[in-house]
Order: C-alpha cells, then sequence, then structure tokens
C-alpha cells in the first residue's frame, strides 16, 4: 500500500538486475497488462530514456570508451536528473503510471560494489539527481552472472567488466533489497517468464 504522500499519482514501477536478467521483457509484459486494465502508462529506461539520456548511455556502454570510476557515476547521475525531471516525474503527476528499466540501485550497485565507490557518498548524489523520488515497488531480478553473460557474443563496456565485478553488484541488488523489505519484490529470474510477470502485477495491483 503507498503512502498517503503518493496516492494522487501514478505509480512508479522499477526493474532491477543484473544484465541478462530479463528485465526488458517484464517492462512489456507489465506494460501491457496495465495498459489492458485501463491504466495510462509510459514504459521507459535508464539511462537512454530521453535524448540527452541516450547519448549518455552511448558514452557509458562504448567498449571503447576509457571512464574513471567517478565520471561513471557522475554521468549515471546527470542521465537520472534529466530523466527524472523529463519523463518520470510529468508521467507521474500527469496520473500515468511508470515502469523504468533500471534506477537509483543500479547506480549504487554497480558503482558502489561494483566499482568501489562509497555508498554515503553514491546515496546522496543519487537523491539529489532525482530529488529523492523513490519507486512504489522495486523488482529484482536475480541471477547468476555467470549464466547471465554466458554465449554472448559481444559485450558492452559494463559487460565486459568481469564476472566478480558482477557477482558483487548481483550482491549490491540482495542487500538493497533486504534493507527495505515492504517495497521490494526479489523474483528468481530464471523462473517461467509468464510466472514472473503475474507475481509483479500482483504486487503492482497490491499498491492501490
Amino acid at each position: 500500500m503507498r503512502s498517503p504522500a503518493t496516492a494522487g499519482r501514478g505509480r512508479f514501477i522499477v526493474f532491477e538486475g543484473g544484465d541478462g536478467a530479463g528485465k526488458s521483457t517484464q517492462v512489456r509484459l507489465l506494460t501491457e497488462a496495465l495498459q489492458g486494465a485501463g491504466r495510462s502508462v509510459v514504459a521507459t529506461r535508464q539511462p537512454g530514456g530521453e535524448a540527452v539520456g541516450t547519448r549518455i548511455r552511448e558514452i557509458l556502454l562504448d567498449p571503447n570508451a576509457t571512464l574513471s570510476d567517478r565520471c561513471e557515476a557522475l554521468l549515471y547521475a546527470a542521465d537520472k536528473a534529466q530523466h527524472v525531471d523529463q519523463v518520470v516525474h510529468p508521467a507521474l503527476q500527469q496520473g500515468s503510471d511508470v515502469v523504468c528499466d533500471r534506477y537509483v540501485d543500479s547506480m549504487l550497485a554497480y558503482q558502489g560494489p561494483g566499482r568501489g565507490e562509497p555508498a554515503q557518498d553514491l546515496a546522496r548524489l543519487a537523491a539529489w539527481a532525482t530529488g529523492a523520488l523513490v519507486p512504489d515497488l522495486t523488482v529484482v531480478l536475480d541471477m547468476d552472472p555467470a549464466d547471465a553473460l554466458a554465449g554472448k557474443a559481444e559485450l558492452d563496456r559494463l559487460e565486459s567488466a568481469g564476472l566478480e565485478f558482477h557477482r558483487r553488484v548481483r550482491q549490491g541488488f540482495l542487500d538493497l533489497a533486504a534493507a527495505a523489505p515492504e517495497r521490494y519484490l526479489v523474483l528468481p529470474a530464471r523462473e517461467p517468464v509468464h510466472r514472473i510477470a503475474a507475481q509483479v502485477l500482483a504486487a503492482v495491483e497490491a499498491l492501490g
């Protein structure tokens, strides 16, 4: 159930997890289900949910780009600031549900346990960039990185960071969910796609 402060706006649902966990598929299925129930829905992603973010995404994922860890974190924060101001917040205020592929937790997991940047600094940066906007529900699709990345012919800059990096990121997501279980749903990503979708939809409907 949402708080009185958020009851008058659209619902903000985020999918998190490692690369290859099936987030984009679940974004699509949830969007279709909500639209089928008559809801107005904006499906989007971070980074790259609007024009500025798309350009930032190209830099972040370019396998030939050499970025310092702090530069990487600041680019992610810049994408979130633009995306929240231009896409997420306006849609929520108009009463639309927003379904987003990645949000703040990705920055906290990838740049925190992944890169080793201080968690408190990242949390402050993310809160400032997003105006402290917190999702109503965050779905973490949990998967062993070795399975998620197996067989991929081409890896982007983050995917090629190494298995130990991605294992730290995975644990980062799980730790974030464990710290606030009331607003997280952690699901095994290898369950059948439509079983996951049904569990997600039930959790969204429970928000009210």
